[in-house]
């Protein structure tokens, strides 16, 4: 590999790569909405030189280098959150202001940096030619916000990618993540008798009657069983809902979502069993979406050994390596179909979804000369083993 090389390109790319950045930020692409976005996406892939570049039944925009043995998927997400209150950010959400080495917007961070810096790490392999035993797809794929994993399990099981390898292209740092704790939306409802205001004792606040049940939950979080090496679950109560409730009448239902993160040794039914012990005989449990498995790759997986003598091999230091408490499409690929998996990325965490979301320049070239130089050296390794 021609480092050298590499990071004059990355180097020379920088203006367009920023341009492109900017281009799909300003296209808000809450989940579901991504057509437009992926319109642009589509267009840069064809231009970056790609050698086949296509947009699949579900809308994942999917572009190809190579035709090798080993299959390598890297997958970003055009989907973002929604903005929530405009009056919180200090910049447009969709201004895609550039100043001092840093782009913010909704998204700039999670994912949309993921997205423009996969890109271009195809493009840079194209410019310079960089060819061996495999086949990369940069898939750039649709609702992960909302239904996590939907997107790319369309493109493992109908597009048939079926890749050895997947690299996750979501906010790290530039840190190497090889595994992260799982994560399920849960809903309980309790009902109640409405009355009038005025004679609170005719009716049963079904508030009320939820309030012993959030405190049981409070005191869960406290004493959920920890697993190495993901360490402790968590549970916290997101959201209260009164549906159709009237501000002088007695509610007569109450619900409540919950956000629960698990670790390698909590599942679906034990997740269900410690919530139907607190509530007793009252209320109603739902599970919103399917349960996502949390996931760990072993330190001396061939995959985690391969990033971490890219990076060396480009930027002269050790990474940093990592588990999340956070939740990616990792749930599915490696949670899910055992397919090694690892996250990295451009944007640091704690702007994802933030009113302050931004990434820094120099993250997204580093992550696209990251990307460039990762499927030679796992096609290497591959051989070997």
């Amino acid at each position: 590999m021609e480092v050298k090389r590499l990071r004059q390109l990355a180097r020379d790319s920088q203006k367009s790569l920023v341009n492109f950045l900017r281009d799909i930020v300003r296209i808000p692409s809450l989940s579901g909405g991504e057509n437009k976005v992926a319109l642009r996406v589509k267009e840069e892939m064809e231009r970056a030189g790609f050698d086949e570049v296509f947009t699949d039944g579900i809308g994942n925009v999917i572009g190809r280098i190579g035709s090798g043995k080993v299959r390598i998927l890297y997958d970003a997400h055009m989907d973002t959150v929604d903005i929530g209150d405009r009056k919180n950010w200090k910049h447009d959400p969709f201004g895609a202001e550039y100043k001092s080495g840093t782009i913010y917007g909704r998204g700039a961070c999670d994912d949309k940096a993921g997205v423009a810096s996969a890109v271009y790490g195809g493009k840079l392999m194209a410019a310079l030619g960089l060819r061996g035993d495999y086949t990369l797809y940069v898939a750039c794929s649709v609702e992960e916000e909302s239904a996590g994993g939907k997107g790319i399990e369309y493109l493992i099981e109908k597009d048939r990618l079926k890749p050895h390898f997947v690299v996750l292209a979501e906010p790290s740092s530039l840190n190497i993540i090889r595994g992260h704790k799982g994560r399920v939306g849960l809903k309980i409802s309790m009902r109640g008798k409405s009355a009038h205001a005025g004679i609170p004792w005719k009716g049963i606040n079904a508030i009320y009657r939820m309030v012993p049940l959030i405190q049981k939950i409070e005191r869960l979080n406290n004493r959920l069983p920890s697993a190495p090496p993901l360490g402790k679950g968590t549970i916290t109560v997101t959201k209260i809902d009164c549906e159709k409730a009237s501000l002088n009448a007695i509610p007569d239902n109450c619900t409540i979502y919950l956000d629960r993160r698990t670790n390698t040794k909590e599942s679906e039914q034990s997740v269900k069993r410690e919530l139907r012990t607190l509530m007793g005989k009252g209320g109603k449990l739902e599970i919103l979406q399917k349960f996502f498995t949390a996931w760990e790759l072993p330190r001396q997986h061939p995959l985690v050994v391969s990033c971490v003598e890219t990076y060396k091999a480009l930027f002269k230091r050790n990474p940093k390596i990592f588990l999340w408490p956070f939740c990616s499409n990792g749930s599915y690929t490696m949670g899910e179909k055992e397919i090694p998996t690892i996250v990295f990325g451009p944007g640091e965490e704690r702007f994802a979804h933030s009113a302050d979301e931004q990434v820094k320049v120099e993250q997204l070239v580093q992550a696209a000369m990251f990307y460039a130089a990762l499927p030679g050296i796992i096609a290497k390794r591959y051989r070997k083993n």
